[in-house]
Order: structure tokens, then C-alpha cells, then sequence
């Protein structure tokens, strides 16, 4: 390694950080926007910096940042021309990636909150749905109290006009004089409106489960937006952690 001449290093770093023949044939049909590739990239050129004081020094001149920044961030040349003569241009592409992550940080924030958004609105309407659930299943109930109220005076009606005891004849009459609405026609409503509670129950639970499923596909994306291999991986390891610290002391 100590062979090779500086001038013979800077070409082959210069090599890596150009954009190859092949990009650059490729990016001339493509839109003026798109970025072009390069075979090292911002990441490499760090690591060979590390190896060596000699790599250091030469990885760290103005003309490969230059263009890791040309070809990472296409308006960056121009937009950053003014601030060249103080700032180098590796302390050019930091600010720009510092920039540039800070932008997808946000976007990646309102892709979660708009997802939090939807999960809290399909979790309302579960809620509202049930809520419209148990309010028809009273009203089923109170529907049946009547109909079995009705059912009595139809059959107290009917025994009236066969012999029976004072005492229960007395109050089969008081229990007929109290309906003031014609017995067939209220019971023929009354199993009407049983019949349109019990659909609209039937109707309530399929909303519900349409609205669950779409709860669960957005948690799944919620769960997938914010997933990071790292961070679950230091999760695990603390919860694993603390669980044996635990089972030591009870060992103890």
C-alpha cells in the first residue's frame, strides 16, 4: 500500500466517486431530477478515511465530495455555491444529509400520525357502533316486556268469556281495562319492530367487522412505518435481560 504514489490513490478514489459510464448513459434518458449513482458512496469514502492517515488525507479533498454531493443531492451545487468559500465540501454534504434526513424524518411523522389518525377514527366507529348496538338491544327488551304485556291481556281477553272465580275475574277485567289500544294490531307492530331491531343488530355487528379489519390493516402499517431492527433488537435484549436479573433474585 505504501507503494502506490499519492496521484495513483486519488484516481482510484476519484473512480469510485465519479459517477460510472453506465450511470451516466442511463441518467441521460431519465428525468434531469433523478440522482446519479456512484460506486462509493458517502459511507465508504468515511470507512477508507479510517484506515489509514494517508486515505484520510486524501479522502478528505473538496473534489470526491464534490461530487458524492452533485450526485446525491442535484440542486445542492447550485444552492450552496454561495457558502463553498467558508465551509469545505464534506462539511457541505453533511449539513445537506443532516438537512435531507431531517426532511424524510418529518414526512415519516406525518405518514405515522396520519395513519394514528385513521386507527383513532376506525376505533370511534367501533365504539359508536356498539354504542347504536346496545341501545337497539334495549329497545328489543322493552319491545318484549310489551309483547308479553300484550300477550297477558289478549289471553285475560279470551278467558273472560268462559266462567272463572270473582277474585280472578276481577282481575283479569281490571288487567283488560287498562289497554286502551286494540291488542292485535299494537302486537302486530310491536313484532315488526322486533323483526327491523334484531336486522339492525345484524347490520351493526357486519359494520363492526368491517371496521376491525380496517383497524387491523392499519395497525399493520403503523407497526411496519415504525419498525426498526435495532431498537426491537435492544428491546428484547433489556426485556431478556431484566427477566433473568429477576429470576436470579428469586433464585436467591
Amino acid at each position: 500500500m505504501s507503494a502506490l504514489p499519492d496521484e495513483l490513490w486519488r484516481m482510484i478514489v476519484e473512480i469510485g466517486t465519479t459517477t460510472s459510464a453506465a450511470a451516466a448513459s442511463t441518467s441521460t434518458s431519465t428525468s434531469s431530477g433523478e440522482a446519479l449513482s456512484t460506486i462509493l458512496s458517502y459511507k465508504d469514502l468515511c470507512c477508507l478515511s479510517i484506515t489509514c492517515r494517508r486515505l484520510h488525507r486524501i479522502s478528505n479533498e473538496d473534489s470526491f465530495w464534490c461530487h458524492l454531493l452533485s450526485s446525491d443531492f442535484t440542486s445542492s451545487s447550485s444552492s450552496s455555491s454561495s457558502s463553498v468559500a467558508a465551509n469545505n465540501m464534506k462539511t457541505l454534504y453533511k449539513i445537506r444529509y443532516e438537512r435531507d434526513k431531517e426532511k424524510k424524518r418529518l414526512v415519516h411523522r406525518r405518514a405515522v400520525l396520519r395513519i394514528e389518525s385513521t386507527i383513532s377514527e376506525h376505533v370511534r366507529r367501533i365504539e359508536e357502533i356498539k354504542d347504536k348496538c346496545i341501545e337497539e338491544s334495549e329497545r328489543i327488551k322493552k319491545t318484549k316486556n310489551e309483547l308479553m304485556n300484550l300477550h297477558m291481556v289478549r289471553q285475560a281477553s279470551v278467558a273472560l268469556n268462559v266462567w272463572q272465580p270473582e277474585v280472578i275475574r276481577g282481575r283479569q277485567e281490571h288487567l283488560v281495562g287498562q289497554c286502551n289500544v286494540a291488542v292485535d294490531s299494537r302486537v302486530n307492530a310491536l313484532e315488526m319492530e322486533l323483526r327491523l331491531c334484531k336486522q339492525q343488530i345484524v347490520g351493526f355487528e357486519r359494520a363492526i367487522k368491517v371496521e376491525r379489519r380496517r383497524l387491523d390493516s392499519a395497525n399493520e402499517q403503523l407497526a411496519s412505518l415504525q419498525y426498526h431492527p435495532l431498537q426491537d433488537h435492544d428491546i428484547k435484549n433489556r426485556q431478556i435481560q431484566s427477566h433473568g436479573i429477576r429470576s436470579k433474585k428469586r433464585r436467591k
